[in-house]
């Protein structure tokens, strides 16, 4: 048994030699300011809590700033913390915070509320996607006058998802514009690095040419060079699902990657990889979006008959061992031959 020093009373636990009534007589365990502001970005809806902006609702955001401003005695350890928020009106909310405390092994609970008032503002990140900020540029071409509309579709698909899957770590990525210009388009990027990411992407997925130029734009307040980074992607003629002609005969360019690609002939459907100074030699004979569905009238292991496109004559062609059982198969017509294109493996 232990005694109180300031009023006597033998008790069970002694804080810094006071009984708890003691100890909190005129003492404040918890402390909240009278008011707390919490800054909201009217452009993204975002709220800036412990120096980071989180997408969360206005009661809980209400809740997290008032915890974040909360203060306990120096002697006292806060062992748990919850809030309550209750709406004034839309931008004002009074939150009442409890906690939980240790002190000098002894546990006590604690209270109190402050009023949290919502400030509109705008985010760093919104602030500068609103000023078309951007620190690189992807400038997307090809060798012909043109970039075809299904190709520019499917290129400005990669980069969203690019961007996409970087934004979900990184707040302040995205994209600043997307500008066509004569012969192709311009993406404009946030980061220097999203803007190396994406071109080595683009120039792997379509075996392109890939060039770098460097812009002085100005310096920073501590002297550094600041600088914008052009990249320069120029997409090949052929693309996955050409018919493309190399070293004589007719092949289906089944497959592109960082080194080099994958052609299959249609003569014996035996697949060849090629290395990428081997991939400037594929001349484009027939697109993939000019490929045909032809009927098919009926199959065997390695045979198929089909209904000429145009003359509707039956027509027997070679298919590899295992091509699965179709209602269609695609075919090209070159010069009046018809050719079976197996799938792109």
């Amino acid at each position: 048994m232990r005694f109180c020093v300031r009023c006597g009373k033998d008790v069970e636990e002694v804080i810094d030699g006071l009984c708890t009534e003691c100890f909190l007589d005129g003492r404040k365990l918890l402390s909240l300011p009278h008011h707390v502001d919490l800054q909201m970005c009217t452009n993204c809806g975002e709220f800036r809590i412990r120096n980071a902006w989180v997408p969360v609702s206005r009661p809980q955001a209400a809740e997290d700033v008032a915890i974040e401003h909360l203060s306990a005695i120096r002697e006292a350890e806060v062992l748990e913390v919850a809030a309550e928020a209750e709406e004034l009106d839309e931008n004002n909310y009074l939150v009442h915070v409890r906690a939980l405390l240790e002190v000098s092994d002894v546990t006590l609970d604690a209270e109190d509320e402050t009023v949290v008032r919502v400030k509109n503002t705008v985010c760093k990140r919104c602030s500068r996607y609103l000023g078309n900020y951007y620190e690189s540029i992807i400038q997307i071409r090809t060798r012909r006058k043109d970039l075809p509309p299904r190709l520019r579709r499917e290129v400005l698909g990669r980069i969203d998802g690019q961007v996409a899957a970087q934004a979900k770590n990184n707040r302040n990525i995205f994209i600043s514009k997307i500008e066509d210009v004569p012969g192709g388009v311009d993406v404009y990027l946030s980061s220097i690095q999203l803007g190396k990411a994406i071109a080595k992407v683009l120039s792997d997925a379509y075996s392109a040419e890939s060039k770098e130029a460097f812009k002085l734009v100005g310096q920073t307040r501590d002297g550094q060079d600041m600088f914008r980074i052009t990249y320069l992607v120029r997409l090949p003629d052929f693309h996955v699902g050409d018919i493309v002609r190399y070293a004589g005969g007719l092949h289906l360019l089944s497959r592109i990657f960082a080194s080099g690609g994958r052609i299959t002939a249609l003569a014996d459907f035996r697949d060849r990889n090629l290395k990428h100074t081997e991939m400037e030699g594929l001349e484009v004979v027939l697109g993939a979006d000019e490929l045909i569905d032809a009927v098919v009238v009926s199959r065997s292991e390695t045979e198929i008959q089909i209904l000429h496109p145009t003359t509707y004559e039956t027509i027997d062609l070679v298919v590899p061992a295992g091509t699965p059982a179709a209602e269609t198969a695609k075919v090209a017509n070159i010069d009046g031959t018809i050719l079976f294109v197996p799938e792109r493996m």
